[in-house]
């Protein structure tokens, strides 16, 4: 299921809702079967005897109310043992402009105008294959940006011939470059829509300019001096950790890559996880891991499992040991930025990105215990990226071990 897809599927439904075929219009966005949908209408699925209701063992109970309370509606529904005993994943009630509903797994609920169901529209995601336990643990936005990535990609494929290893890593560059961007316009670090404006206003709608365009702009990102550098690309900082000191030309691009380019820019990126997006990219990215957009990577709660009894727990243990003790507080610090974290099969980075994680939160309480809530200058971070490392023989994962470390320092 393409979630960018169904969210556009789903907002005609919305506009113009027809009481006839609401709930199955409902489902097909899902994409739940023709055949089934064809059976429930025709009535065979259909355990309700109820002209306004639907009742589809394991999957919905559907009621459009039209005169009742729908609050009283819904409650009644879900106590019902006549209906509960077929197990209907969801409960709905609705009069075509208010929409209630509950998910009688895991107990979460709806109240919320009809034509908001387009934002919310991911409480459904289970009939589409997305159970809710994967999507909860994980950031849909994460999932919705890396579709919107690996979408790029095979439309920059189209349109370029990559064919040895150096043109390979020059899109793998190109690709982690545009990820800089997407937060650092989001994040603070450029102006807010700094970047996709830029390229609404500068390049042509068909794309054909757009390389060009983006090879200046990183050449710029990369430029402490501030010399020769073009009217309309002074506003952009320079940015210092290597992402752009190399000088790697971007693809040719076209007029579907450029409006998938400015509809990244269109997310907010504050949403998206560095600690996970790389290892999600990565999946979009190999088409033989696609099946397995969001399931292959190491959640943060499995990283923590490791390295909690590798070295955290040792070290949380000497923070409370060292209680409100200045000279034990400072060693302790001192512990901390002697150490060295290697990740010998590192992927995307995520060991590396907790672990980095994980000792400035320790580092921050240890300021807090030394200066108290309003900490001065003099108590700079000094965990850096310099202390971890990692090998992996992937290009693209490589590349986005580096950015997604360098996103979390930010």
């Amino acid at each position: 299921m393409d979630l960018q897809q169904l969210e556009q599927n789903i907002k005609p439904l919305l506009r113009e809702p027809d009481s006839e075929s609401f709930i199955f219009d409902l489902l097909a966005v899902y994409g739940v079967p023709k055949a089934s949908i064809s059976r429930l209408r025709k009535g065979d699925y259909n355990l309700s005897k109820n002209s306004n209701e639907l009742l589809w063992k394991k999957k919905v109970y559907f009621r459009l109310e039209m005169q009742e309370d729908l609050h009283d509606q819904i409650d009644k529904a879900i106590k019902d043992q006549k209906i509960t005993k077929h197990q209907p994943r969801f409960a709905i009630v609705t009069d075509l402009k208010t929409f209630l509903a509950v998910d009688l797994l895991t107990n979460a609920t709806l109240d919320i105008p009809l034509r908001e169901l387009e934002k919310q529209y991911d409480f459904f995601l289970p009939w589409a294959g997305f159970e809710k336990a994967h999507i909860e643990g994980e950031n849909l936005a994460d999932i919705k940006a890396a579709e919107k990535m690996g979408r790029l990609y095979e439309l920059i494929l189209n349109d370029n011939e990559i064919s040895d290893p150096k043109d390979r890593h020059a899109l793998n560059v190109f690709l982690a470059r545009l990820l800089f961007c997407y937060f650092a316009e989001d994040t603070g670090i450029f102006k807010e829509d700094q970047f996709s404006s830029a390229i609404a206003s500068h390049t042509s709608e068909d794309g054909h300019d757009l390389h060009v365009y983006l090879s200046r702009l990183f050449e710029v990102l990369g430029k402490e001096t501030r010399e020769d550098i073009p009217g309309y690309l002074q506003d952009f900082p320079y940015v210092n950790g290597g992402l752009f000191s190399e000088d790697f030309k971007p693809p040719k691009l076209s007029t579907k890559s450029r409006k998938v380019i400015l509809e990244c820019g269109a997310l907010n990126w504050r949403e998206i996880n560095p600690d996970i997006f790389g290892s999600m990219i990565q999946a979009v990215v190999h088409s033989e891991d696609r099946g397995n957009l969001g399931m292959h990577y190491t959640s943060v709660a499995n990283i923590l499992k490791v390295i909690k009894p590798l070295f955290l727990d040792s070290l949380h243990e000497e923070l409370n040991k060292a209680g409100e003790n200045k000279k034990k507080l400072q060693a302790l610090l001192s512990r901390i930025y002697s150490l060295r974290i290697f990740d010998p099969a590192c992927g995307s980075g995520n060991f590396l990105i907790i672990s980095y994680k994980e000792l400035c939160k320790l580092e921050i309480e240890i300021f807090r215990r030394l200066e108290g809530e309003q900490i001065t200058f003099r108590f700079l971070n000094r965990v850096k990226l310099e202390q971890f490392f990692g090998i992996e023989i992937d290009d693209f994962a490589h590349e986005t071990a580096k950015l997604s470390l360098w996103l979390t320092e930010h």
